[in-house]
């Protein structure tokens, strides 16, 4: 096979490809990317392994991968805030910039918005791709390009965080502790929280997490009580916390989060699994709870770059796996099969210039 623009296509229901691609120009507005490292999201397994994510179904050949980092290689007409050669992470949204959500900065909510590696959009596992200029933020020297790929995940738990209200001083259940909940408790930690516990039904996740910053973690099960999770996150942490980040899907642990958070408190659910839950209403009204949505990120960026090239945030601790892109059928199976936490796809050839 050829080399011009290796690229991870999936085609259908559990068939990815690596086939090779022409490398696109940018457009107006555009820079064309060396990509240099992505990180595998469960998003790309969910559509590898099920050919869609709940409505959202893959229906002609597209390219996955929307953690991407790399580096500057053509500028687009009317691109002057960045140079050829600038080390970048990549926001992967392509909002349309016209609706009234985008008008009001909340372009995660853009009616017409693109996403990287979500139908139709294909996403950036390839050697060279384009994207607009307005979602390229530049790396400092001391962050590298893994570290650049996880700011996409890392915004993820901040905006979860800004969602739920997270400040200093504040005590925060987290349910999932996956890779969400993990960024959900670095952001949280960032945002000078005092107390965060994380509940699961998988000790191993649990144990790795209070490696990386959860102060307190309670083991729970599919089918334990809502209530009885409940009283043991109270009791760990000493009192009903400020706000909760479900990040799980499970339907108890939204019911948990209910009975765990204090009068006027927040509870922000992030993780989906069936398209409508139970949850004690009457709870969340008696309390007078906010229960928020939140979908993808915006504006956090900047935030998270800073985050994690001041030392606030360590990402590195998350990456477990890595692979090039040849190898990247390897990759995924890897995350598949939930073998350790992050897996990184290294992009770049040894021919590449920059």
């Amino acid at each position: 096979m050829s080399d011009v623009n290796l690229t991870l296509t999936l085609y259908g229901i559990k068939d990815l490809r690596l086939e090779d691609k022409p490398i696109p120009e940018p457009g107006a507005g555009e820079v064309q990317i060396s990509v240099r490292s992505v990180g595998i999201c469960g998003t790309d397994v969910s559509f590898w392994q099920n050919g869609q994510i709940g409505d959202i179904k893959v229906k002609a050949p597209l390219a996955l991968g929307h953690e991407p980092s790399g580096v500057i290689t053509k500028l687009g007409d009317g691109v002057n805030n960045l140079q050829v050669g600038d080390r970048v992470a990549v926001e992967p949204n392509k909002p349309c910039g016209t609706c009234q959500f985008c008008k009001k900065g909340n372009y995660n909510l853009c009616l017409d918005l693109m996403y990287l590696a979500t139908p139709p959009t294909s996403g950036a596992l390839c050697r060279y791709f384009c994207h607009p200029a307005s979602f390229v933020h530049r790396l400092p020297d001391n962050v590298s390009f893994d570290e650049g790929a996880l700011v996409q995940p890392m915004s993820l738990g901040f905006y979860a965080c800004q969602r739920a209200d997270i400040n200093i001083g504040d005590y925060v259940l987290v349910s999932g502790a996956g890779p969400l909940g993990m960024s959900v408790v670095l952001a949280a930690k960032a945002r000078g929280a005092s107390k965060v516990c994380v509940t699961d039904i998988k000790q191993d996740r649990l144990d790795f997490i209070r490696k990386i910053g959860a102060d307190l973690t309670v083991t729970t099960s599919e089918d334990e009580d809502p209530k009885i999770t409940s009283q043991k996150v109270v009791q760990a942490v000493g009192r009903e916390v400020d706000a909760s980040v479900e990040c799980s899907g499970a339907q108890n642990a939204t019911s948990t989060a209910i009975y765990s958070t204090r009068p006027r408190g927040v509870v922000c659910q992030v993780g989906f699994g069936s398209k409508t839950v139970d949850f004690p209403i009457l709870s969340a009204v008696f309390k007078e709870l906010d229960i928020r949505g939140m979908i993808r990120f915006n504006n956090s960026y900047p935030t998270v770059i800073e985050a994690i090239s001041s030392g606030k945030v360590d990402v590195k601790q998350l990456i477990s796996h890595r692979f090039t892109l040849e190898n990247a059928l390897q990759a995924y199976d890897t995350s598949f099969r939930k073998i350790g936490v992050k897996v990184i796809i290294d992009c770049e050839r040894d021919t590449d210039v920059y």
